[in-house]
């Protein structure tokens, strides 16, 4: 008989509420604003009455339906937000792929290194990551403006890498450090050189590892603010900053639900990304609590 099965059913009971009660709180948010996105600004705020966000009676007036896309046909096609998606793919594609390569490297080759110095690059990596971004992006516009980079997409996956690496390092030489040595030499023995055992044998080990710390990459690149704000010109905005410059906008009436309808539209991508990647993610941040 199993564990789960031996608890008293009060216990069961108690512990089945509870995780229905956090996961309702957790998803209300979303499920809120993905509901007051289908409707007009009139009902989703109305001050009078909240219920008029759940019947959509100025939606029905306006629209003639309860539903309306009118938020995500303003925020896509009107104010071009697919722009600002397509330059986060960008963003976030480089970021991820130098971040991973670079990684992934350098993690193997310290996880691997019996020299101090080893040691010491990773708490000096962990020291820079400590640093605050809005350092890095001050000490990079001198060079930025002078090569005349500032507002471009290489600016920002510039600074965004090296704001990124360190994690990735610790990460990644963490995940390495627990895969036996002796895979390595066994490959060796085989005629494998270095890279070579590095790439047949020690990825598709650590596949779990690499997922998972790419998934946090694409996450800082996917979510940043303070620093696409800064570095971006405003054509070549990613999506959390468009976000922000609807809701600077709400004087105009209908805008702030551009920004209602961006927001859901940012958030879906991770949601089914964190749902497809989950047994990996899982996988990959218990690899470290065990031994190999």
């Amino acid at each position: 008989m199993s564990a789960a099965t031996k608890r008293p059913l009060s216990v069961r009971f108690l512990a089945t509420s509870f995780m229905m009660l956090w996961l309702i709180v957790a998803a209300f948010p979303f499920m809120w604003t993905l509901w007051g996105s289908f409707k007009v600004e009139g009902d989703f705020f109305s001050k009078a009455d909240w219920m008029q966000s759940l019947r959509g009676t100025l939606t029905i007036v306006e629209t003639g339906g309860s539903f309306t896309g009118q938020g995500y046909y303003g925020a896509w096609v009107q104010e071009e937000f697919w722009r600002s998606a397509l330059n986060t793919v960008i963003v976030c594609f480089f970021v991820v792929t130098i971040s991973l390569t670079c990684g992934t490297l350098g993690g193997y080759a310290l996880s691997r290194s019996t020299n101090r110095y080893a040691f010491w690059f990773l708490l000096f990596a962990l020291m820079f990551r400590a640093t605050p971004p809005i350092t890095l992006v001050s000490g990079y516009l001198l060079p930025f403006f002078e090569w005349n980079l500032w507002g471009h997409l290489s600016t920002t996956i510039v600074v965004l890498v090296a704001i990124n690496q360190p994690f990735t390092l610790w990460m990644l030489t963490s995940f390495f450090r627990n895969i036996p040595k002796d895979l390595d030499e066994s490959a060796m023995v085989d005629g494998c050189n270095r890279f070579q055992a590095f790439r047949h044998v020690i990825i598709p080990v650590m596949w779990p590892g690499v997922i998972t710390t790419g998934l946090f990459s694409f996450l800082l690149a996917y979510n940043d603010f303070a620093v696409t704000t800064l570095l971006l010109t405003k054509e070549n905005h990613t999506m959390v900053p468009k976000l922000v410059s609807f809701l600077g906008t709400t004087q105009t009436k209908g805008n702030v639900m551009f920004a209602v309808a961006g927001a859901v539209s940012i958030v879906a991508p991770i949601f089914v990304m964190i749902m497809f990647f989950q047994r990996q993610i899982v996988s990959g941040l218990t690899a470290g609590a065990v031994k190999g």
